[in-house]
């Protein structure tokens, strides 16, 4: 029967060894779990739904050069015509912003224009009655816009809209026991009314930082289209036709009026590429996580592996008079995986609480989620299973040791 006492006197004598390891535990616990939780959340991120039908989607961003922005309005029709006629194309339209496009406009909704703090905040979208049918949002309540309710104005004098359509997300934001529908909101700090006449089943914000996550669902569609020297233009090909319009639509908006460019990186894209860029941070930080967890727990174990190979080799006197007194491989094996066990175990724990530390930092100073404690106790038991399997070689090496070392150097 393996008795802890001795093993904890053992450790007593190598303090250094046995405190650099248990601390490089609890550091490695802390920042993996951490990490992890960081790689699961930027995961997520990348499957989250736009509430469109992303195929066969094209985003054109426009900037008129050496044109007044009360003027852009006959051009923006005449774009708008020009890309509706085009062969391939479903539907098109002209808007300020849409899911993911990194930029856009962001206001509060209240029930009462004086009430100080908003309900929640929501991405405003300026778009017209095609908007439904070239995004693939899907209406569950209400009616789409009607072309005679769509109105130009010029950017900076936009006032909040007399009809408005909304999320689902948003609408249970608004009425968590009902329907928005039909209902009176307030999108802007003034006190001009806007009626939800309609409510579709998701869209997402322009935004995918972790700031916007807590309205990434609210959206407002109004039924405006803007003036000014900038815009974006969605357009939904047909099936099979998207690398077409791809080439051909921005040759088409370049005859109909040369007075505009196309960014280099933002200029003409497929959804498939809006939705890459908009999210190649988090696939970013989440590869570089991964690498540091993986480099982490590859230091711990080399860390163990070669402390208690150093035990091993100071102790083979030892462990050779404890086989000549009659101990089994079986013990010896038992003896250096417990050993190594109750380590872990300190570290562990300290880990854990460093773990909870950091994250409650982080949730203050970066506005992050609170760290699961799924995540610490998988941290945990992964972390003391890393250990047995590192320390497991050079136990089975001391477990090997002969009796006769009791009698070398005697």
């Amino acid at each position: 029967m393996l008795h802890i006492k001795p093993i904890v006197v053992a450790l007593k004598r190598h303090k250094a060894g046995t405190v650099l390891i248990a601390l490089q535990i609890a550091l490695t616990l802390a920042i993996v779990c951490n990490a992890l939780f960081i790689i699961q959340q930027r995961i997520g991120r990348l499957s989250r739904p736009t509430g469109m039908v992303e195929s066969n989607l094209l985003a054109i961003q426009n900037r008129w050069v050496g044109v007044d922005d009360n003027a852009t309005a006959p051009l923006i029709k005449s774009d708008l015509q020009a890309l509706r006629q085009l062969a391939g194309v479903e539907d098109a339209i002209s808007t300020n912003s849409f899911p993911l496009r990194g930029g856009g406009w962001s206001m509060g909704v209240r029930h009462d224009p004086d009430a100080k703090k908003p309900v929640s905040s929501a991405a405003i979208y300026a778009v017209d009655d095609h908007a439904l049918s070239t995004m693939g949002a899907k209406l569950i309540a209400g009616r789409n816009f009607r072309s005679d309710e769509i109105v130009w104005v010029e950017q900076k004098a936009y006032a909040a809209s007399p009809q408005i359509i909304i999320t689902k997300a948003l609408s249970d934001k608004l009425y968590p026991n009902g329907s928005a529908l039909g209902k009176t909101v307030y999108i802007t700090d003034t006190a001009r009314p806007s009626t939800v006449i309609g409510i579709v089943e998701h869209l997402q914000v322009p935004w995918s930082g972790t700031w916007s996550d807590s309205f990434s669902d609210c959206v407002v569609l109004v039924p405006t289209q803007l003036t000014g020297n900038f815009g974006s233009y969605l357009i939904r090909s047909k099936p099979g036709q998207l690398a077409a319009i791809t080439a051909t639509a921005p040759r088409l908006l370049i005859k109909n009026n040369r007075l505009r460019t196309f960014s280099r990186d933002r200029g003409v894209r497929t959804f498939e590429t809006v939705r890459a860029q908009a999210y190649k941070s988090d696939r970013g930080i989440a590869l570089l996580m991964g690498v540091v967890c993986a480099m982490l727990l590859a230091i711990t174990a080399a860390g163990i592996v070669g402390l208690t190979s150093f035990w091993v080799g100071q102790r083979r006197r030892q462990i050779g008079v404890r086989r000549a007194l009659g101990a089994t491989r079986h013990d010896i094996l038992g003896y250096f995986l417990t050993e190594n066990l109750l380590i872990g175990i300190a570290g562990v724990v300290i880990g854990a609480l460093l773990a909870i530390g950091i994250n409650l930092w982080m949730v203050t100073q970066f506005e992050m989620a609170r760290l699961s404690m799924t995540y610490v106790a998988a941290g945990v038991v992964a972390l003391l299973l890393l250990g047995q399997g590192a320390v497991l070689a050079p136990a089975l090496r001391a477990s090997r040791v002969s009796p006769v070392e009791a009698t070398r150097s005697v």
